[in-house]
């Protein structure tokens, strides 16, 4: 493997727990729902982030919505959850995680997009369907399909 070399070191093993929300609001009837783009090669996401020390899964994801996306949302049902492994390499130690990622449905109450916080490149609002064909990540657009259903079965 040209550029890596190989580590003896015990691979170390950590949980992390992260929260998000799928914030949606109704435009003409129609639901129209927040993505993010976010990284250098600006992949388009549902708003997520860690889970603080004493915070609440559902605190997490409207603190994150509302940095991530700029609004200030209400939280109506949890979506699901999903988990998976990936490997970081950190200050020369290799950790390996195990990642749960808790998502929770959230109206829009008020707030613009356009006022996200520095770690995002873009928050736009886009139909369900677009939402699908845009996520990066297949775990993502289950749980968009998920919100779709849910905000369908509210109107």
């Amino acid at each position: 493997m040209a550029g890596r070399k190989a580590s003896n070191a015990p691979l170390v093993t950590r949980q992390q727990v992260s929260a998000g929300g799928v914030a949606f609001r109704l435009r003409r009837s129609e639901p129209q729902v927040v993505i993010v783009a976010v990284g250098d090669e600006a992949r388009w996401q549902i708003p997520k982030g860690l889970v603080d020390a004493g915070e609440s899964p559902e605190a997490a994801a409207l603190r994150e919505v509302r940095e991530e996306a700029g609004i200030e949302t209400e939280l109506l049902a949890p979506i699901g959850t999903i988990d998976y492994w990936y490997i970081s390499d950190q200050s020369g130690e290799r950790v390996r995680y195990h990642k749960f990622v808790h998502f929770f449905l959230l109206r829009y109450l008020r707030g613009d997009v356009r006022h996200h916080d520095h770690e995002v490149r873009e928050a736009r609002w886009v139909t369900v369907e677009e939402a699908v064909k845009m996520l990066a990540f297949k775990g993502e657009r289950e749980v968009m399909i998920k919100a779709g259903r849910l905000i369908e079965s509210l109107q």
